[in-house]
């Protein structure tokens, strides 16, 4: 059986990603949950199971195959998936599909560092800074393009749920968290993920979990 570490499920937006794209592919793996930066933290990193990532998490065993990095996590359980779970059928969807999932996971650093995920948390408002708002500014862009022509009647990026999506549901949950500025039109979408089911049993997870890390328990600071 697949074997899929993580961390927090209040704080680790990667590993978000990453259990979102197991549960997407149907197949049943064992979780997991590590927490990060407790006293044990250094020590368990340079265990044999997380070596291969250095100590990062998410990390995906199959057996003896190992797969670490969201990204790679979504690619490696589609193909093992069937390929039909995670991109869209067609060409130029899948093309932009593809080019946004990448983009999430190389870009918006300033969005990344400055409003750390906490879904257990809603901060009252403030005006975000400007390098939060051109990230915030390409997000809706992004995901405009990607309804108007791919969208259809579906309530998600591409129409169903899938790779996308996960890349894109840490910030979804940061707009939250952080009461940030969206488009309207994002409002529909931002609530659709918000009530996927994997994402339902995500927040429920985290809800149940002990550990507080103080540092992301503070509104966001420029």
């Amino acid at each position: 059986m697949l074997k899929l570490i993580i961390g927090n499920k209040a704080y680790s937006s990667w590993s978000l990603r990453g259990w979102l794209a197991a549960k997407q592919s149907g197949l049943p793996f064992e979780e997991m949950v590590v927490p990060l930066y407790d006293a044990d933290w250094d020590k368990r990193r340079e265990g044999d199971e997380f070596a291969p990532s250095s100590g990062k998490v998410p990390i995906l065993w199959d057996g003896d195959v190992v797969v670490w990095d969201s990204l790679a996590i979504v690619e490696y359980l589609n193909e093992k998936s069937g390929g039909t779970r995670f991109w869209p059928a067609d060409d130029a969807a899948r093309a932009m599909a593809r080019s946004m999932a990448a983009e999430m996971h190389s870009g918006f650093a300033a969005l990344r560092r400055k409003h750390s995920m906490n879904v257990r948390q809603v901060f009252p408002p403030q005006k975000p800074d400007d390098d939060v708002l051109a990230d915030l500014t390409r997000i809706m862009e992004l995901w405009a393009q990607a309804r108007a022509r791919f969208g259809g009647e579906g309530q998600f990026l591409f129409g169903d749920f899938g790779a996308a999506d996960i890349m894109y549901a840490p910030v979804v949950t940061r707009i939250v968290t952080y009461s940030l500025p969206v488009a309207r039109f994002a409002t529909g979408y931002i609530d659709a993920v918000l009530h996927h089911p994997f994402m339902q049993d995500w927040i429920a997870g985290a809800q149940e979990e002990e550990w507080v890390l103080e540092q992301f328990e503070t509104p966001a600071k420029g």
